[in-house]
């Protein structure tokens, strides 16, 4: 079931980063920055296999994959502000996000402040969410472009290498290597992929009591 949901979601990132090129990797992590869960740790290493067939080069494709992951964290960012907490328990169920996965964020955002904003972004999972609890605060726009800018740059730069390194075997390789050191994260997106939506679909988003 795992390798069934990888694969699919590999071919979509495969076919949007072959039709559009740069703008596909941007396109791609915009989507992941903005709460959807389409993996950056496919759409990156793919970016960086190319860049040996001489399709890409490493500046343009991390500069590409940190505007996308800054074009959605603001999108994410804005829906916490104008929408607000009520507004992201109800309606987060159709992005497979459920009311844990905000208390997790929001825990991380309360603990270590703003720059959550910026060690987060190197974290699976967490990354994908950490811009809802900045919205609902209302931290600071700026800081907030600032940190997940510059917090995206060392991810993006480590799996599009990831993606050099292993070449056209970027995605049987890896694969097993981010399953293995998840139980050392505590966040293993691979199989995460799998749980995440086998827990959604089932329970759905709980009711947040009014008042």
């Amino acid at each position: 079931m795992v390798t069934t949901i990888l694969e699919f979601l590999a071919t979509i990132v495969k076919g949007m980063i072959n039709a559009a090129g740069y703008c596909g990797v941007g396109i791609a992590m915009a989507i992941e920055s903005a709460c959807i869960p389409l993996p950056s740790e496919i759409i990156m290493p793919f970016s960086g296999y190319l860049i040996l067939e001489g399709r890409f080069t490493m500046f343009w494709v991390v500069v590409a994959g940190t505007v996308g992951n800054l074009i959605g964290s603001v999108i994410a960012y804005w829906v916490g502000i104008i929408g607000g907490r009520p507004f992201i328990l109800k309606y987060g169920k159709y992005i497979l996000m459920s009311h844990h996965d905000l208390e997790v964020a929001e825990r991380w955002f309360n603990r270590y402040g703003e720059l959550t904003i910026f060690f987060t972004r190197n974290m699976p999972v967490i990354r994908t969410f950490i811009s809802l609890p900045a919205g609902i605060a209302k931290m600071n726009f700026a800081k907030f472009c600032i940190y997940t800018t510059v917090g995206s740059i060392p991810w993006n730069i480590l799996l599009t290498w990831l993606g050099m390194v292993f070449g056209a075997k970027w995605h049987s390789t890896l694969s097993p290597i981010f399953h293995k050191f998840d139980a050392v994260i505590g966040i293993l997106l691979l199989i995460g992929i799998y749980l995440f939506i086998k827990r959604h679909l089932k329970k759905g988003l709980p009711a947040e009591k009014e008042g």
